[in-house]
């Protein structure tokens, strides 16, 4: 059995926690013994998006305490990983944090690179009848390397349709602070995203991140559209038995 720690972000800590539950769960069918920090908080990584690096760097300081360069980290947001393994290239390269950052960094792993490079499982029994896209965040594809790894998982789902957007790797617009600063800009990429999904007869967006499954939803319920969002975790323990 594989001792690892959770990584549970902010925005799922407040918003989904059910996400966070069924990935425990997911990691535990897979024979994992989970160890989990609660004075973990957010690893700094909107407040670097946002120019504030000292800020950010504090917050850093605080997430290389709480977790150790021991054992395995887990998290179901690739944005958070990033932030970890690449912005904090920024905050502490040649620091007194240095060495304790770049062990940190071997370690921290989004679920389904660790489920499928790690522990190497790529089935967990799930049943989900829908016809889903999945959407590629950017901080996934483009700063961990995630492409694959999701697909693999979601294609041993029963029931599960998964059809391929042509717009798979293209921004939800949730990047960065681009919703805030732009919200015009960032409604017309989540407008385009969910069209293109419903436009293949899509009922699902699945993700490995639940902040751009937020910015999608928020959209789908504004405009009462008839498809869902899943974050990956959830998908993974779906057809299981309540516990």
């Amino acid at each position: 059995m594989m001792r690892i720690k959770l990584f549970i972000p902010c925005l799922i800590d407040q918003f989904f926690p059910e996400t966070a539950v069924n990935m425990k769960r997911v990691l535990e069918k897979a024979g994992c013994q989970i160890e989990y920090n609660p004075d973990q908080t957010c690893c700094g990584q909107p407040a670097y998006q946002a120019g504030f690096w000292d800020e950010a760097k504090k917050l850093g300081e605080k997430f290389l305490k709480d977790f150790s360069e021991e054992l395995p980290i887990v998290s179901p947001s690739a944005a958070c990983v990033g932030m970890v393994k690449v912005g904090y290239d920024d905050l502490f390269t040649n620091t007194l944090h240095h060495n304790r950052c770049r062990a940190v960094q071997g370690q921290i792993f989004e679920l389904s690179e660790f489920l499928i490079h790690v522990l190497k499982v790529d089935y967990f029994g799930a049943e989900l009848e829908t016809r889903a896209v999945y959407h590629d965040a950017c901080s996934a594809l483009r700063t961990c390397g995630i492409k694959a790894e999701p697909r693999q998982l979601l294609r041993n789902v029963a029931g599960l349709e998964l059809l391929e957007a042509p717009d798979a790797e293209v921004c939800c617009g949730n990047g960065g602070h681009l919703k805030d600063r732009h919200p015009e800009i960032a409604d017309a990429m989540s407008a385009q995203k969910v069209h293109n999904a419903l436009d293949l007869g899509a009922e699902a967006i699945i993700s490995t991140d639940a902040s751009c499954l937020m910015q999608l939803q928020r959209y789908i319920d504004r405009e009462k559209l008839a498809i869902r969002t899943y974050h990956i975790a959830d998908v993974l323990a779906s057809g299981w038995p309540n516990i």
